[in-house]
């Protein structure tokens, strides 16, 4: 609601009109709206599960097929990063273990020296647990996003229409 109100500021309006053009960056990889945003939310929380280096990457080359807010995408990526990705990877470890069925690795320490060491015996089962919460992440935050974002939307109205009445009582 807050950066809506923010790019309806004429004078910002009209730099940020000015830099699109100068870049020739389409308007449509910065808009903010819903579908953008909720778009962006989803790709990011895809691409922050992968384990994989360079996922800002991902995100740009994804970019032509799903029109989001870049900006927001790889904000979202951001969120994997060298302090949790140990965490993030054990979990999706032990995830793909349950998925397949697996009993997995008997002593797991959460140190990038012991992935690396043991990166073939853990490889599917931690990328089968990966997909998965990729999955689920990006769904749950693309509806999430969406219902938060016409939830504010129809609260805001509901505000207005309620001023709007209380001034017709008092005229």
């Amino acid at each position: 609601m807050m950066i809506r109100r923010l790019f309806k500021n004429r004078s910002i309006k009209n730099r940020f009109n000015a830099f699109l053009d100068k870049y020739k960056i389409p308007r449509e990889y910065l808009s903010v709206n819903r579908k953008s945003v909720s778009r962006a939310l989803a790709v990011g929380a895809f691409w922050l599960f992968i384990p994989m280096p360079f996922q800002m990457l991902a995100v740009l080359g994804v970019t032509p097929f799903f029109i989001f807010n870049v900006p927001v995408a790889l904000l979202m990526v951001w969120i994997s990063n060298p302090a949790t990705m140990p965490a993030m990877y054990y979990v999706e470890y032990l995830l793909g273990n349950l998925i397949l069925g697996n009993e997995g690795e008997e002593s797991v320490e959460i140190s990038m020296h012991w992935f690396t060491t043991h990166w073939d015996d853990i490889f599917i089962s931690m990328y089968v647990g990966a997909f998965t919460l990729s999955i689920f992440f990006a769904v749950l935050l693309y509806f999430l996003s969406n219902w938060l974002w016409r939830d504010s939307v129809k609260r805001e109205k509901n505000e207005k229409d309620v001023i709007r009445r209380r001034i017709n009582k008092e005229s």
